[in-house]
């Protein structure tokens, strides 16, 4: 039993997002590096050729960050975007081992055509006075990162706003009355365009790429040193 148990520890576990672009690319680099992954895509684990220690996990890019701060996966690809909008006690136990050259986005602050008063922060911020005296409410901001929007947005002195976490689809929450501006993930731009909103001026919160990540509770197991060492 305690064998059984040591050779479980000893199981080193890979975290790659399961689906889309980011699954693909995850995936070409381990094959590049001649770790091809055999998987059963209904159980959503995977195998390494001839490395029968390691587990490769398929989870969402946020699930990833999760579970290598609690030392469930020992290395892992997910955004940088995730990693910065985790809790602070989250973001300890990981470390950024490379920037991966996919995965690029930038998190940005943007606002209905219509406002066309806003251009930059300051303008919010005065707009945002305005806007609370006359509805008698604050001025909300749809998001997914409300961690990253609010520390931006305090650090240029707005403070008269409220954050609605986003579920779905955060573009479309201006058209659907739910907010006045979204603080979103975007590459191209295209889906604002689309969607009649526009980047402030200062709007530019994070830029974003995919990482190869480690947790900090696996610094002392076995093998992981090595395959982080040749992935990178």
């Amino acid at each position: 039993r305690s064998r059984n148990k040591f050779m479980r520890k000893e199981i080193i576990n890979i975290g790659i997002p399961s689906k889309g672009r980011l699954n693909f690319l995850s995936e070409k680099i381990f094959k590049k590096k001649k770790l091809k992954i055999y998987y059963n895509k209904r159980e959503l684990l995977g195998r390494i050729k001839d490395r029968p220690n390691v587990r490769v996990l398929f989870l969402h890019a946020r699930e990833i960050i999760e579970q290598i701060a609690i030392g469930r996966l020992d290395i892992g690809i997910s955004g940088f975007d995730l990693l910065r909008e985790s809790e602070i006690n989250v973001q300890r136990n990981i470390k950024v081992e490379k920037k991966l050259n996919f995965g690029f986005a930038t998190l940005v602050l943007a606002v209905r055509d219509e406002f066309i008063d806003v251009f930059t922060t300051l303008d919010l911020d005065e707009v945002a006075d305005e806007f609370r005296k006359k509805n008698k409410r604050l001025i909300r901001i749809g998001s997914k990162y409300p961690n990253l929007t609010r520390q931006y947005l305090y650090s240029r002195g707005v403070t008269n706003f409220s954050i609605i976490k986003s579920r779905g689809a955060t573009e479309a929450m201006p058209t659907n009355l739910t907010a006045e501006l979204i603080s979103d993930i975007t590459s191209s731009g295209q889906t604002l365009t689309a969607n009649k909103l526009r980047i402030l001026n200062d709007g530019k919160i994070l830029k974003s790429q995919a990482c190869l990540m480690r947790s900090r509770l696996s610094t002392k197991k076995k093998g992981v040193n090595k395959i982080i060492q040749l992935i990178s």
